[in-house]
């Protein structure tokens, strides 16, 4: 099964498959797959760069939406976290929170392991502390957009749930939701666009994303404006597409807005 993935791969992997475009153009160039180019490693670049950034959409979206619900909380002391909590990651440089959760995390683990009487050497993955960072950030930007989403909903669409007997949870599901992706939607295209750009800064704790590896490719090949020009190709071509489906979901939310 293992082998039939590998070759399905293989058949449809855009750059060094069958038709790929190293194997159709690089020839047997410095971007050519196999042992005599570094295709194979800025192929491998893309799709870490690509699942660091979906992977952290979800997190991300996730942690900005309660945040949020934090900033709209009756309780003093909700708002007072999810204040806090916004204002340290929107005014933190992305890297240094970076550096915090890559080497904090591991500072952490390790003492609490040490407390219960375990001595072993934690070394955290770069792409799970890459993630995590990447959606705290996120999220606190996140947030904000949603909040701005939430105030935008007139009070009487709870109002009517709530004389209708629905309950508030059902009633965010159903009623708020729905109305908060339209809103929120062109401001979350932008982070998004934001978030793509930002996993770039993972290279430095070592993940193998597209600017690692052709940094890798410039330091043996000595040809920096070749491959640091092809880390400029793959971004924008990862935005064009992301721009492409972003407009697909507005044009379809506009639409499912009109029907109703």
């Amino acid at each position: 099964m293992s082998e039939l993935l590998s070759a399905l791969g293989h058949l449809i992997d855009p750059f060094c498959g069958p038709v790929g475009v190293f194997t159709l153009f690089a020839g047997k160039g410095l971007l050519s797959c196999g042992d005599t180019g570094w295709g194979d490693e800025i192929a491998s670049g893309v799709f870490v760069t690509a699942s660091l950034a979906v992977v952290t959409l979800p997190v991300g979206l996730l942690l900005g939406f309660l945040v949020a619900l934090g900033k709209r909380s009756e309780d003093a002391y909700a708002r007072l976290a999810a204040n806090i909590y916004t204002t340290i990651f929107r005014g933190l440089p992305e890297i240094l929170t970076l550096f915090m959760i890559y080497y904090g995390l591991q500072i952490l683990i390790q003492a609490i392991l040490a407390a219960l009487g375990f001595d072993e050497h934690i070394e955290i993955n770069a792409f799970f502390s890459g993630m995590i960072a990447l959606s705290v950030v996120f999220s606190a930007y996140c947030s904000e957009v949603l909040l701005s989403a939430f105030q935008a909903i007139p009070r009487g669409q709870y109002e009517a749930g709530a004389a209708l007997g629905i309950r508030p949870g059902k009633t965010m599901v159903l009623v708020i939701i729905p109305q908060l992706i339209r809103i929120a939607l062109p401001g979350l295209g932008n982070l998004w666009m934001s978030l793509l750009k930002d996993t770039a800064l993972v290279s430095v704790v070592g993940l193998n994303d597209i600017l690692r590896e052709t940094g890798q490719a410039t330091k043996f090949t000595k040809e920096p404006f070749l491959f640091y020009g092809i880390a400029c190709l793959l971004f924008l071509i990862l935005a064009i597409i992301s721009s492409v489906f972003f407009s697909r979901i507005e044009i379809w939310a506009r639409r499912s807005e009109a029907a109703r």
